[in-house]
């Protein structure tokens, strides 16, 4: 599906005769990680008009109808998306991966500097950066923020010494460490502004993840059916009915999924060529946001809407782009790669509804409710790649 998107940016190329930019569809490899890879109407008065008045009037209604009716057709898809500005964090050569947005429009993600360092960032509404947010247990150089809401209360998480992943929560500068009780590992992904969170967890040292939600001080994990490579939440939204992320499957290809109030799965979600989708974000509307993969080369910005529509969007003369947080505004965060493989954070906005076409089929399967009790806490060393980002 073609799209058009209005960069808002004065150095973007634009046509000069509309103003818009025409993107082609084109729709997850992961960015790679150098540890880890190797006219205004007035009223007048009504008057008698005369005949030759009257034949140029039926001419101009005559003329303006079918208008009106290409008008109408367009209207019904007018929805876009549109770049309002990009960032990098401070720093030669940093890339910059946003990760989610809260309703006063501040952005959390994290930075990898030019020698592979990750630290964790928060870009204030006003356009102004935190300094480096960095776990006092940091122990390889690897903090992640990923999750932040409307006090400004950050998730996130680190390698401590043993070589496992842990999570913390960062508020004016103090932190406080989480982790599911008995897990091995745990991955903070979201914080709400109730106070909900979400994220992963490995309870057997295994490295197979599966997703937990904690709303209302219940904690509960769940893991997709078949997910044989473990499943990740990746954010609840703000009424707590809605949770998204992605499963891996046996053959090692992510999906999207979605968790609805009554406790249902429902997945795969994948738009058709995707060989590997990510649900990172949502908001109040029930609106997602994520990418996913058309080839290893080429891997596209995702808009979703639930039960099964997806609109896609591409950063122009990208051919990496990943949506990873929106709030109830409509505004986007997310990042695209360069040319010369850097990363760089943007914001967009959703005007109206985009115009969406099916997604591939998805399956439906009713979990029940379990909360997360102690779980084996043999030691492990981290057993999988870094979470998708």
């Amino acid at each position: 599906m073609d799209c058009n998107i209005r960069l808002l940016r004065p150095s973007a190329s634009r046509n000069t005769q509309t103003g818009h930019i025409e993107i082609r569809q084109l729709g997850i490899v992961p960015l790679p990680h150098r540890r880890f890879r190797n006219g205004n109407s007035t009223k007048e008065p009504i008057n008698i008009m005369k005949p030759k008045q009257i034949i140029i009037s039926i001419l101009a209604v005559l003329f303006v109808f079918p208008l009106m009716g290409t008008f109408a057709q367009q209207a019904a898809s007018s929805g876009s998306i549109e770049v309002i500005t990009t960032f990098d964090y401070p720093g030669a050569g940093n890339l910059t991966l946003p990760q989610k947005i809260n309703e006063r429009g501040d952005v959390v993600g994290e930075f990898i500097d030019s020698s592979g360092v990750t630290r964790g960032f928060v870009r204030f509404s006003d356009g102004s950066f935190s300094d480096p947010i960095v776990d006092p247990n940091d122990a390889f150089g690897f903090t992640e923020g990923r999750g932040i809401n409307n006090s400004r209360t950050v998730a996130g998480d680190t390698f401590i010494s043993d070589g496992t992943v842990h999570s913390f929560f960062w508020s004016g500068g103090t932190f406080t460490e989480y982790d599911v009780p008995g897990a091995v590992q745990t991955n903070l992904l979201s914080i709400n502004d109730a106070g909900s969170f979400t994220g992963a967890f490995d309870p057997d040292g295994s490295g197979v993840f599966q997703g937990f939600f904690s709303a209302g001080g219940t904690l509960t994990s769940f893991s997709v059916p078949g997910a044989a490579g473990g499943t990740n939440a990746y954010e609840i939204n703000n009424s707590n009915q809605l949770v998204v992320g992605y499963f891996v499957d046996a053959a090692a290809i992510l999906h999207g999924f979605y968790r609805d109030a009554n406790g249902a799965l429902h997945f795969p979600i994948d738009p058709s060529g995707s060989v590997g989708t990510v649900l990172f974000g949502l908001n109040d509307r029930n609106w997602v946001v994520g990418r996913y993969a058309e080839s290893p080369t080429v891997t596209h910005g995702l808009f979703f809407l639930p039960p099964n529509n997806f609109f896609t969007f591409d950063y122009p003369g990208s051919t990496f782009t990943s949506l990873n947080g929106i709030n109830d505004k409509g505004v986007i965060c997310g990042r695209y790669v360069d040319a010369a493989g850097i990363a760089h954070g943007f914001l967009a906005r959703v005007n109206g509804t985009p115009p969406t076409t099916p997604a591939g089929s998805e399956m439906k399967a009713n979990v029940s409710r379990s909360l997360v009790t102690p779980l084996n806490s043999s030691p492990s060393a981290w057993g999988g790649a870094v979470l998708a980002r």
